[in-house]
């Protein structure tokens, strides 16, 4: 039997079936199921409330810790769905690093920029642009080209007042 206990029904211990319980890729499959299934689960709106699901054969632990095993899980990755809509599959899922996962959300911003898609993290860090800058000078409604490539201002005495305050303070 592989070394799994207790299967049926009736056996000694019949619910223990991998050994696994506790382990972080457990609580992974678990928390999966969760989001997608229970309606009461704080972020089933963004998942099964949207109708992702888990596929059949991902139902039960023992495939899926398979699956993880032979993509490359490891304790420094988290599971990451390619296509943000998709479901929780095989051919949907990936291991990836909490930066790679971040760059891959709904909720992202997404930009062109010279013929490649960026998110605002990854265009900022790639041209050495701080995040807030680039989404700051987008806000105001300049194109992506001029937000990368323009220069920054760079303050040389810390923090500047208003101008109202400006002119009324001191020298008058």
């Amino acid at each position: 039997m592989s070394g799994i206990k207790g299967i049926n029904k009736g056996e000694a211990n019949w619910n223990y079936k991998h050994g696994e319980t506790h382990t972080r890729l457990f609580k992974i499959w678990s928390g999966m199921h969760e989001r997608c299934e229970r309606p009461k689960h704080t972020h089933f709106k963004d998942y099964g409330g949207r109708g992702i699901v888990v596929c059949d054969e991902w139902s039960e632990y023992i495939p899926f810790a398979k699956w993880a095993r032979e993509n490359g899980y490891n304790d420094d990755l988290s599971i990451d769905r390619i296509n943000v809509n998709g479901n929780y599959e095989p051919s949907n899922c990936r291991w990836v690093t909490e930066k790679e996962q971040h760059n891959n959300k709904r909720t992202n911003r997404v930009v062109e920029y010279m013929g490649e898609r960026y998110t605002l993290t990854q265009l900022a860090e790639k041209f050495g642009i701080k995040k807030t800058t680039l989404k700051e000078r987008l806000n105001s409604g300049w194109s992506v080209a001029d937000a990368v490539n323009k220069p920054i201002r760079l303050r040389t005495r810390g923090w500047r007042p208003s101008i109202g305050a400006y002119m009324t303070g001191g020298n008058q």
